[in-house]
């Protein structure tokens, strides 16, 4: 998947007003705002009947919009955006949220229907060329009926009153970002991941229609429906969005299956990994490390914490970590200094991290991470989620739920996190891996108390040396691995005192 942000540049045309108006969305004065349609009755549970209906129907792709808009150029597609005065409930003064809509075109092929929701009626939003600007430089392409917008981009008071700034968006299959206050966009989320790696090919649902709630005036909760569709399932989809400091979405879905899943990813993650301290000498570029994410943090569910830095293998690789009912999962971004990247442009180390909380039982299965070689920054390469060991039979249905943190880590765990990993080649011939671990209350002044758990289940491992040091105030384990004839080494190291967890766990796959 192509990931350099299409968000950044976005929005879309101004051109002629092409959609009949039958209801004003608060618009600007001189401008059109946004169009509503005819009302009808509306209730959250519409939408899972039906996704249910749906999946016991022959699946039907929305039609696709005349090519000369999927052909534009990247450069084309950011020379038209949407015209902020145009968005829902701009002119209302009481709402603290406003809504923009995407154009559609480029990677976007299919339109999305859109609609708002308010005392229990549903509108539909028009599509209308004339909430976009552009520039000189767009092409001049066909309009029709097939064309409709591809997104939605939410926006709310995060930083200074007044100022509307965007925190979630929802576009192009079934991906969406969100970001804290004063963060950028940086890992994604998706609705259901399907098939991921396999040899046959994966599938990607979409979310083909929207219902967005009113919100009444002083509420800080933005609700969203969303109906879910693909070859093989359907689903139903509410989303509660609190923005903040960190944004919080709360998520409830069910999905239901026009044939069997055998894999299905829930809560699924998608970023990006390139380099870092250790693989830092396969790449040439100025910069320090360049990654949206640098770890897969997991909490089990008896209580364990596990943290894996992420790779850039030679070739895909996937891991699977087998659980019971999973306490928390995410793609988190530890480095958060300039000087961890040194890039004035992508900034990175404002990028946020993204932590799943499972409701309820989840059940057997397993926090898989897939990590698929890149050599450019451009492609997202890491995905993570959680995958059910039953499958889901034909005919049949998967309801879940869930929180999603986005922003910064998740309330601490009572160990010591892994702050870094770093990684080179020995003098002797082996590869040297220095991890170092935060200071804390609990990490004793005198180290030699410290017991150092490192194993490998190939090749010989050096023994382990423990450290204070003194830029974190924490502790560097140190030990080089000699992997011999092996060409995958899992490791697995550990701080502990007094017989328990001092900090993470603390794992890592090395391969040739």
């Amino acid at each position: 998947m192509l990931r350099r942000d299409v968000l950044g540049g976005l929005a879309a045309l101004a051109a002629a007003v092409a959609a009949p108006r039958a209801a004003r969305a608060e618009g600007v004065a001189g401008e059109p705002g946004l169009q509503l349609g005819e009302a009808r009755p509306f209730h959250p549970s519409d939408v899972r009947a039906m996704a249910e209906r749906m999946a016991g129907e022959a699946y039907t792709p929305l039609p696709t919009i005349p090519t000369e808009w999927t052909e534009l150029s990247y450069d084309q597609y950011r020379k038209i955006w949407f015209d902020p005065r145009n968005a829902l409930w701009n002119d209302s003064g009481v709402e603290p949220f406003r809504v923009d809509v995407f154009a559609p075109g480029l990677y976007y092929p299919r339109p999305v229907r859109i609609e708002v929701v308010e005392a229990g009626q549903t509108r539909p939003l028009l599509f209308d060329l004339g909430v976009f600007d552009t520039t000189d430089k767009f092409p001049d392409v066909p309009v029709d009926d097939t064309l409709g917008y591809s997104g939605i981009r939410l926006r709310a008071e995060l930083e200074q009153r007044g100022i509307f700034t965007e925190f979630a968006v929802f576009q192009g299959a079934s991906y969406f970002r969100g970001i804290g206050a004063g963060q950028i966009y940086g890992l994604s989320a998706r609705g259901l991941a399907v098939d991921v790696a396999e040899p046959e090919g994966e599938e990607f649902p979409e979310f083909r229609h929207f219902w967005i709630e009113r919100p009444a005036p002083g509420t800080s909760d933005l609700i969203l429906h969303a109906l879910l569709d693909s070859p093989r399932c359907t689903g139903a989809y509410r989303f509660v969005l609190t923005p903040g400091e960190t944004l919080q979405m709360g998520v409830e879905a069910e999905i239901f299956a026009r044939e069997e899943l055998d894999h299905v990813g829930l809560g699924a993650l998608t970023s990006m990994f390139q380099f870092d301290e250790t693989n830092r000498d396969r790449f040439s570029d100025f910069r320090s490390a360049i990654h949206d994410s640098d770890g897969l943090l997991m909490r089990t569910g008896w209580g364990e914490t596990l943290w894996r830095p992420l790779a850039n293998p030679k070739a895909l690789q996937i891991s699977a970590f087998q659980d019971r009912d999973p306490q928390g999962f995410g793609l988190l971004q530890r480095a958060r200094e300039f000087e961890d990247f040194g890039d004035l442009q992508a900034l990175y180390h404002r990028r946020p991290g993204l932590w799943i909380a499972p409701r309820d039982g989840w059940g057997q299965g397993a926090v898989t991470l897939v990590e698929i070689p890149t050599d450019d920054e451009v492609y997202d390469n890491i995905v993570a989620y959680w995958r059910p060991e039953e499958p889901v039979p034909a005919g049949g249905s998967l309801a879940f739920s869930y929180d999603m943190t986005w922003g910064v880590e998740p309330p601490p765990a009572g160990v010591l996190r892994v702050l870094n990993t770093r990684a080179g080649a020995a003098r002797d011939g082996g590869l040297r891996f220095a991890i170092d671990f935060e200071a804390g209350e609990d990490l004793p002044e005198d180290l030699s108390r410290v017991e150092t758990l490192v194993r490998a289940n190939a090749g010989d491992l050096s023994p382990a040396i423990l450290q204070r040091n003194p830029a974190t105030g924490g502790a560097r384990l140190a030990f080089t691995l000699h992997p011999r004839d092996a060409g995958l080494v899992e490791l697995r190291a550990q701080l502990r005192l007094e017989d328990k967890p001092l900090s993470e766990a603390w794992v890592y796959r090395w391969t040739a």
